[in-house]
């Protein structure tokens, strides 16, 4: 499939709205209401089911999964895979969202083990996709310490592992399977905004899952989350004085944004 457009992140929009997808959300503690905010305001619906007894079951339901590695434990990392293999043996897209992965060792190789997993999309920051795809070890906990362009060989190098691969920053950079080879796009826009306001990233991991359950293609729904972030953040900081107030409308406008908006997303085709 050729590289997105506008139009296909306003069609995959009309998509969601008018099915509700239902995600899975195995996320952090500092995470799991924004995220379930998140999701309801731009047209999806969540569940935090990450124990043990219930995560693969559900994982089979769902319309997505989201496995976050936030704050994982013996108990949760246990559920991270049980939900990813029923999600890979049910057809559920399910996401991987790297978070501290490189400088943690116990959690980087718990993020080695899901790889194997083949998830549908991995989304993190920059400093998370390199050093995930062994390019480097140079992050600084959940914050990216590289630059997004700089993680796009990375995210090429994981596509063996997974369908699409985001690296977010300042311009998101998006990768994913050709019909002759990767192919990917940049996403330009957003907020500085975003940065000061906890769970951004993972409530886009979970926005993420959301959109690849209602569109053709992976990189269709995977760049129409980043786009719908991006767009909605633009709006929600021309009535923000800061991160509290933003954090406010940012969940307002994730609600207001339209397929028209959509369209008007700076959606560009990468040279990879």
């Amino acid at each position: 499939m050729p590289e997105p457009t506008a139009q296909d992140v306003a069609d995959a929009l009309d998509a969601l709205r008018s099915s509700t997808p239902l995600v899975q959300s195995l996320t952090n503690v500092v995470s799991a209401n924004f995220v379930t905010n998140v999701l309801l305001a731009a047209g999806a619906s969540n569940a935090h089911i990450d124990n043990v007894h219930e995560a693969a079951g559900f994982a089979a339901i769902a319309s997505g999964v989201l496995v976050n590695l936030g704050t994982p434990d013996d108990g949760t990392a246990a559920a991270f895979t049980l939900a990813a293999k029923s999600a890979r043996s049910s057809g559920t897209p399910w996401v991987l969202d790297p978070v501290g992965v490189g400088g943690l060792p116990w959690r980087t190789e718990l993020a080695a083990e899901l790889l194997t997993l083949e998830p549908t999309a991995i989304r993190g920051n920059a400093s998370e996709i390199i050093a995930l795809a062994g390019l480097g070890s140079f992050g600084r906990g959940v914050d990216s310490s590289s630059d997004s362009k700089a993680a796009v060989p990375a995210a090429v190098a994981l596509l063996e592992s997974a369908q699409v691969v985001s690296a977010s920053g300042p311009v998101d950079y998006i990768v994913g399977r050709g019909n002759s080879g990767p192919v990917g796009v940049s996403v330009t826009g957003g907020s500085p905004l975003l940065t000061k306001v906890t769970a951004t990233g993972c409530s886009l991991a979970a926005l993420v899952a959301a959109y690849l359950s209602v569109s053709p293609d992976p990189l269709v729904g995977i760049t129409a989350a980043h786009a719908h972030v991006m767009v909605a953040s633009e709006k929600a900081a021309k009535n923000a004085t800061g991160p509290g107030s933003f954090a406010v409308a940012y969940l307002d406008a994730l609600a207001s944004v339209t397929p028209t908006d959509l369209r008007g997303a700076q959606i560009e085709p990468l040279t990879l």
